[in-house]
């Protein structure tokens, strides 16, 4: 049995041939290519939502050349050390990137887990379900979360809104939140090349409600960037692409080559 539940009712979903279905006779159909819509219109907010198809494509163009293969590694490396138990949930999952490492490295290391992901963007979800063929993917807000209480003995959260709540009221008992942030020197050298004045990332205080941090790494290492279609891919999955007027966009377009810093915090909390 999934662990989703019927965004309307809140009773457990079963899968049943295409369609999700609940008890109250609630019924959510698969997608051609694999996940299920579990986002309510009065979750939605707006027309767009989560990230556009411009800026899912620029990131999967940039990931796929490797430029975040440590932080990767570490994600992938950090999951398989702290997972006890079947239940993983990829909270804000983009297009499937680091879920899918997730899902190799189980396999590899011959641990049993069923794995889950949602992210706002339709877009973004259609892209991972076609990546993570063995995932449960779905359409849905990290606000409101389509899963039981209790039901996951991991969450992953890669970049993603926070919500502790939502977050704690998924997670089992003793449960594990791995979350990745930027760090202080994230981009830095990018940063310089389009502003008058870049500020550092604020780094704010780890303490969360209701968790424990147990563990930590920071991830810090200079990317050489050679190439313009790179450097594009790059600025465009970042905030910096809606942030800059004209002119800065056009003066990251004649960049050409860069070496810039990825500057990561791994942090790990444990339920309480």
């Amino acid at each position: 049995m999934s662990i989703f539940i019927c965004p309307v009712c809140g009773e457990k979903l079963e899968l049943s041939e295409k369609s999700y279905l609940c008890s109250n006779h609630h019924s959510f159909d698969k997608a051609k290519s694999g996940y299920v819509n579990l986002l309510l219109s009065k979750h939605m907010g707006k027309a767009v939502h989560g990230d556009n198809k411009f800026m899912i494509q620029a990131r999967r163009s940039f990931l796929n050349k490797g430029y975040y293969e440590p932080l990767c590694t570490a994600l992938c490396e950090t999951v398989c050390t702290y997972i006890d138990g079947r239940s993983i949930l990829d909270a804000g999952c983009g297009e499937g990137y680091y879920t899918a490492a997730i899902i190799e490295q189980l396999h590899q290391r011959n641990i049993a887990a069923d794995v889950y992901g949602i992210d706002i963007s339709k877009a973004a979800v259609e892209y991972s379900a076609k990546r993570c063929k063995e995932a449960e993917m779905a359409v849905a807000s990290v606000f409101h979360i389509p899963v039981a209480d209790k039901s996951c003995e991991m969450l992953v959260t890669i970049f993603a809104p926070y919500c502790g709540e939502e977050f704690m009221r998924v997670l089992k008992d003793n449960g594990i939140m791995i979350m990745v942030i930027p760090s202080a020197e994230h981009l830095w050298e990018l940063k310089q090349a389009i502003y008058e004045t870049p500020y550092k990332n604020e780094v704010k205080p780890y303490e969360l409600e209701g968790f424990e941090l147990i563990d930590k790494k920071r991830i810090t290492y200079d990317m050489h960037i050679d190439t313009q279609e790179d450097i594009d891919a790059l600025f465009s999955m970042t905030p910096y692409y809606y942030r800059t007027c004209r002119e800065q966009q056009e003066r990251v377009s004649q960049i050409g080559t860069i070496i810039t810093k990825a500057d990561f915090e791994l942090l790990v909390y444990r339920k309480f």
